[in-house]
């Protein structure tokens, strides 16, 4: 299925697409806000972008060193190929350690990796912590935005669900009832949890720690409450310094909810405690084949605050499910084909080409241009890929030529006015669905101005 099917679907309620569109578009408001009071905005993104190039052209240097530097502070690395090695040494971390109870706080990467299902059907529970998350989970359904899982859902049917999963009073949809309800419910898992899994935000090759950022403290009390600690790190998320990370925290916040930082920074060096454990699990999982690409490879400088989301006119009206993808909206169609083209090669036709993800992006990744680029490559994926090269190529004889491109206009414009509004609606096809067919003018532009040149003189 496309996008635009999937998002067809979203559409065939006008008032859940419209609310969805506010709320984005009140968060990308928000982020405009956040980011006007800070004087020297540009230049930290600016500084940001400079500063993942540079990781990029030395994942390997940096990596060694992480792990050098991780190592000497007890914790343990493995490198993961791919998704299936990933999820084969997260199960056997908890199965040598007889854990039946794994508590998870916000991870894409896990989700990339399809982590719960897998675990599941070996008889591991899995609980997600973060509220977002924990709604998507009991809805069995994946997120629909990297940084609010849920937002694609109204508080009354939040309070249905919690109705129905945990015993609260039906018709409930008071955001802090809700909020303190599921607060509730995770407060017993963690008591019970055996284990903690996280993301990370950021991996510091000069110190070997990791720093993963919330809003609702759940990764901290997923590791602390637990003796063993199980990061999962994208390829991708490692940084040089130390010094680099005030640059990338006082942007993340911002661009992700407008907010000056989140609630909880955490930094985690070594296990926890004497006793504890923290496994580091590294996964490339299609990574360096996409830092191969020069077309492409900037996206993996993505610090998922989601602010390309909040700002696509093509996001905020068709959904996060449309897009069939882990990672939706300009970053993903981006991101997605590079791992199946077959199965993504119509999220790079989901854009405007506006620009506006570039210009919210804090490391200034050009997504127009690689989004463009992509639909250059994928074009013997897409359906009709044969006729659709054709006419462009015939669309570009034209439009190279100006005899033939008057010519054609003139026999178009002709015809065009002759047929039905309705007639020359159905023409069109898509691009009407959402529009009014254009009335043809009687003359062209160029002959409008050709004409006054003579009066003139």
């Amino acid at each position: 299925m496309t996008h635009a099917e999937r998002a067809a679907r979203f559409l065939a309620d006008p008032e859940r697409a419209s609310w969805h569109d506010q709320s984005l578009w009140f968060l990308r408001e928000k982020r405009d806000r956040a980011a006007r009071q800070v004087p020297d905005w540009e230049a930290l993104r600016e500084e940001a972008a400079a500063i993942k190039r540079h990781a990029l052209s030395r994942l390997p240097e940096l990596w060694t060193r992480f792990e050098e530097r991780a190592r000497a502070r007890g914790a343990v690395v493995h490198w993961a190929r791919d998704a299936a090695e990933h999820n084969a040494i997260v199960a056997s971390l908890l199965e040598q350690r007889g854990v039946r109870r794994l508590v998870k706080s916000k991870s894409m990467l896990t989700e990339e990796c399809a982590l719960n299902p897998y675990l599941a059907a070996r008889g591991i529970e899995v609980i997600d912590t973060d509220l977002g998350e924990r709604i998507v989970q009991l809805r069995d359904e994946p997120p629909s935005h990297i940084v609010m899982p849920a937002i694609h859902l109204r508080r009354g049917e939040i309070g249905e669900l919690f109705a129905r999963e945990m015993g609260t009073p039906r018709g409930l949809d008071d955001p802090a009832a809700l909020t303190a309800a599921a607060r509730r419910d995770l407060r017993t898992r963690f008591l019970a949890a055996e284990a903690g899994l996280t993301g990370a935000n950021f991996a510091v090759a000069e110190s070997g720690g990791l720093v993963v950022v919330t809003n609702e403290g759940n990764a901290d009390l997923g590791t602390a409450l637990t003796r063993i600690h199980i990061a999962s790190v994208g390829l991708e998320k490692i940084v040089p310094e130390v010094a680099d990370l005030p640059v990338f925290l006082r942007l993340l916040a911002r661009s992700a909810t407008g907010q000056a930082i989140t609630s909880y920074t955490s930094h985690f060096h070594g296990p926890a405690s004497p006793e504890g454990e923290l496994h580091v699990v590294v996964v490339d999982n299609g990574r360096s084949a996409l830092l191969g690409r020069p077309a492409h490879f900037e996206a993996l400088s993505c610090i998922r605050c989601g602010a390309c989301m909040n700002t696509c006119p093509v996001y905020r009206r068709s959904g996060g499910h449309s897009y069939g993808a882990t990672v939706p909206g300009p970053i993903g169609s981006v991101l997605e084909p590079a791992r199946s083209p077959a199965t993504h090669a119509s999220l790079p036709h989901a854009c405007t080409l506006c620009g506006s993800c570039a210009e919210v992006c804090p490391v200034k990744i050009p997504l127009p241009q690689q989004l463009l680029a992509w639909r250059g490559e994928l074009r013997s994926h897409r359906p009709g890929g044969v006729s659709v090269s054709f006419g462009l190529r015939a669309l570009a004889a034209v439009m190279t030529n100006a005899t033939l491109y008057d010519f054609v206009g003139r026999i178009a414009r002709s015809i065009g006015r002759r047929l039905p509004q309705s007639v020359l609606g159905a023409l069109l096809g898509p691009w009407t669905r959402g529009r009014t067919a254009p009335v043809i003018p009687a003359r062209s532009f160029r002959q409008l101005i050709a004409e006054r040149e003579r009066k003139r003189g």
